[in-house]
């Protein structure tokens, strides 16, 4: 019955992770973009998606991270013979997504100090990444052993494109409706 409980709090760690990735990385879209507004404005926005970003990277993000984690490790050493090559991957995948993770802070940190190196489109094809991590973590979650690692690379390949090709669009629209 441990097993289930420790399942639960991994997949709603899970899912409240990837939510708060998702929406640090367009808050940080927001802050960027607050630039194009009037000084005022734009100092009361960028503060106010300053800590809007800060308190969901510390109160709902980091935890939720922790849990996953915590849940994660404590289902395989529950059951250790489902500690295989698919695992191995998944864990591989997991350690990068960990590492996207704490890079935000560093992006948030930047963006606290008025240095952003990022313009509002690379922040939405850094936010795909956290689109790409959740399609791979998930696809090798499922399938495990019986996923063909060619296909998985194509699937991964296709989405990306999509995803390119989706924030281009978006990107081409916003412009063209800018003007």
């Amino acid at each position: 019955m441990l097993y289930f409980y420790l399942k639960a709090l991994h997949i709603i760690g899970f899912v409240s992770w990837f939510a708060g990735l998702f929406y640090l990385v367009r808050l940080f879209i927001y802050h960027v973009e607050a630039n194009d507004r009037a000084v005022e404005e734009r100092k009361v926005l960028q503060e106010a998606f300053e800590l809007m970003a800060l308190r969901l990277y510390n109160i709902i993000m980091t935890p939720a991270m922790v849990v996953t984690l915590i849940c994660g490790f404590g289902m395989i050493g529950y059951n250790p013979a489902v500690f295989q090559s698919w695992l191995h991957i998944k864990l591989t995948f997991v350690a990068l997504l960990v590492v996207y993770h704490f890079y935000n802070r560093h992006i948030l940190r930047k963006l606290q100090n008025k240095q952003a190196t990022f313009s509002s489109y690379q922040f939405r094809l850094w936010n795909e990444i956290a689109t790409l991590f959740l399609i791979a973590i998930v696809l090798i979650a499922v399938f495990k052993n019986t996923l063909n690692f060619i296909t998985a690379f194509f699937i991964l390949l296709g989405v990306m494109i999509a995803l390119f090709l989706g924030v281009r669009i978006y990107r081409y629209v916003r412009g063209a409706t800018n003007k």
